[in-house]
């Protein structure tokens, strides 16, 4: 039963935490896309750590986590404000290149599939020659 209550709990803290990533006015954080990725939430709810992705990639993550560091007691605050918690997790921000990985992954695959596509259309367009004669 705890478990569930830890689930529904990370990703409530995960959504409040997108919903200040975009008001914080910090230059670091706010001009940057940056998302959420991951939260994790210790067992007895005293930290939490967030996984911060950026499109741009890993050095503009390293450099909005320096933001959301400094910002971390605001960020607390914010979290408690919203969330009826008796306890706020203590904040702390991990870099991660997953999006720009799985951007990576999505331009190859739409590659492949042009490949795939070009292939399909020449076959099906001898198929229609052929079939007209």
């Amino acid at each position: 039963m705890a478990s569930h209550k830890l689930g529904r709990t990370t990703e409530d803290i995960k959504r409040e935490l997108t919903a200040i990533l975009r008001e914080l006015k910090d230059p670091r954080v706010s001009g940057k896309m940056i998302s959420i990725v991951r939260v994790e939430v210790s067992r007895d709810m005293s930290y939490c750590k967030a996984y911060v992705s950026a499109m741009e990639g890993l050095p503009a993550a390293k450099e909005a986590v320096k933001g959301l560091t400094s910002a971390a007691g605001f960020i607390r605050r914010e979290v408690g404000a919203r969330l009826s918690l008796r306890h706020v997790p203590a904040m702390s921000f991990e870099a991660t290149d997953s999006i720009e990985y799985s951007a990576n992954i999505s331009h190859i695959l739409s590659e492949l599939n042009i490949k795939d596509g070009d292939e399909d259309g020449t076959e099906n367009a001898d198929e229609a020659e052929n079939g007209d004669e």
